[in-house]
């Protein structure tokens, strides 16, 4: 099976304090272990780079410099496969939002699913399963499921 792992599993495990690191750890190695296929899309790895370089200081930032932002992107793409975003994609981006009446900030997550949609991914490893409850089609999966 296929997997998109949402930005929100990365970012638990950038700080060893995090209460959710250990489920996203575990769910991760679950899932390599058992030889699913791991995806990422360039919005989940810019999002991961506004929180990992926002000032400590500023709403849940993590104050890291852009080379260490940037080491942790590259374990992210050992790990995982990229699901590259294409005129199709953004077909079914705007198909999703206008037929889910998709407004706000959540406009980020029919990206997630349009790239999964269009690269035949039915299954997102994600702490904010809620947020994708309208798309019919996608199996979502919290950590604390695997580990």
């Amino acid at each position: 099976m296929a997997y998109l792992i949402d930005t929100n599993v990365f970012l638990r495990l950038v700080s060893k304090t995090d209460p959710d690191r250990s489920a996203s750890l575990n769910a991760l190695q679950k899932l390599i272990a058992s030889k699913e296929t791991l995806h990422y899309t360039t919005q989940v790895l810019a999002e991961f780079w506004v929180v990992c370089t926002r000032p400590a200081t500023a709403r849940g930032g993590y104050g890291l410099s852009s080379a260490k932002a940037e080491q942790k992107i590259k374990l992210i793409e050992r790990y995982c496969e990229l699901l590259a975003d294409s005129a199709a994609t953004h077909q079914e981006w705007k198909r999703l939002v206008v037929t889910h009446t998709v407004q706000g900030v959540v406009i980020h997550d029919a990206r997630l699913v349009a790239a999964m949609n269009v690269h035949g991914v039915t299954h997102l490893l994600t702490f904010n399963k809620g947020d994708f409850k309208r798309y019919p089609g996608i199996t979502l999966v919290s950590p604390d499921e695997l580990s």
